[in-house]
């Protein structure tokens, strides 16, 4: 039988070596193209007689790979062109999330912030699910770093729906940008619809008053209002799940707050950290700390009666619980950190 030969793309000897090493690798699975089984194994067919047998790259692998990108950004383009996508009735869009809003914010996340994820599993692989989370950082960029965290570590791939504040939705570009990528009004009525159609909704119930907080305060919580998510937690009978954020309370360290210059722009807070505004723009860069997420293990509410969402000692006292769980898990991150850059 003849030696087995690589067929190469072009004429170039060092991409005709680097397809072979590719043939030579063993698939992961992982990545847009495979290498077919090498000629003489099991679950192949002989080569037909007088022909040299060769190995078969597919076309995800080398130059092919790209030429399937290119076709695929063009018919997104023209998906978008033609308006052949589809929305929700909040307006998310989630192709544009997947294909460009999460592309846009990976180097980030994996790069930037270096964010670890622990507790993944205790995100249900299907069905409605509320994570309450911590909320800090000047600017709320820990509710999309949760985002892409979900969205990527998740064995099934599930799409975190946050719930935003009035403010967000009041701001022209951001307003639009948020509800493409599936935020919607912080109200009970549209979280509980999206609980009760199987989706994954994240709530930071500290609103304003932990991003807003000053330096000296960080990682501890605020008060978590009056238990609106629990109730709506219950009502839709969904497990709630945990979760703490260390790293955001340090990339703009808020050492004041100008009120007068707030109240004039008709904003919560006006923060003035070390670098702001004394750097101009440069100084709106967030420092690149290092971010540990962690899923606490989720507390049920299918087995309460459903007037339990009107008991209001129910309510506080989950609350509390939930609470008190992100807050001790904070403490226990913050101990095992070894720093706050790496």
């Amino acid at each position: 039988m003849a030696d087995a030969k690589v067929i190469p793309f072009d004429d170039d000897r060092s991409r005709s070596g680097g397809v072979a090493r590719a043939a030579r690798r063993r698939p992961s699975g992982r990545g847009t193209g495979s290498v077919s089984a090498l000629p003489g194994q099991p679950g192949t067919s002989p080569p037909p007689e007088g022909q040299e047998e060769a190995v078969v790259v597919s076309e995800g692998t080398g130059g092919g790979g790209w030429d399937r990108r290119i076709a695929g950004g063009l018919a997104f383009l023209r998906r978008r062109v033609t308006g052949e996508y589809d929305v929700d009735e909040f307006g998310y869009d989630e192709e544009l999330t997947d294909q460009v809003l999460m592309s846009m914010l990976r180097p980030v996340y994996e790069k930037y912030f270096r964010v670890e994820v622990k507790g993944i599993e205790n995100i249900p692989s299907d069905g409605g699910a509320l994570i309450v989370s911590n909320h800090s950082g000047t600017l709320p960029l820990d509710g999309l770093m949760l985002q892409v965290a979900v969205h990527d570590n998740h064995p099934a791939g599930r799409h975190l729906r946050l719930l935003a504040a009035d403010l967000v939705f009041m701001l022209p570009v951001v307003n639009e940008l948020a509800r493409k990528a599936g935020h919607t009004l912080a109200c009970a009525e549209d979280a509980e619809r999206l609980l009760r159609q199987g989706e994954v909704v994240g709530v930071m119930p500290e609103g304003f008053k932990g991003i807003g907080k000053p330096f000296g305060e960080r990682y501890k919580l605020q008060r978590f209002g009056r238990g609106g998510f629990v109730s709506t937690a219950l009502r839709a009978g969904v497990p709630i799940v945990p979760c703490s954020i260390v790293g955001a309370e340090e990339i703009y360290p808020m050492i004041g707050n100008s009120k007068t210059l707030a109240r004039l722009l008709g904003i919560p807070y006006f923060p003035i950290t070390p670098t702001f505004p004394w750097l101009g723009p440069l100084g709106a860069l967030p420092l690149p700390t290092k971010w540990t997420i962690q899923f606490g293990e989720p507390i049920p509410t299918d087995g309460y009666p459903v007037e339990a969402a009107e008991d209001p000692m129910l309510m506080f006292n989950l609350t509390d619980q939930v609470r008190e769980q992100i807050q001790h898990t904070l403490y226990k991150l913050l101990v095992q950190r070894r720093s706050v850059f790496f």
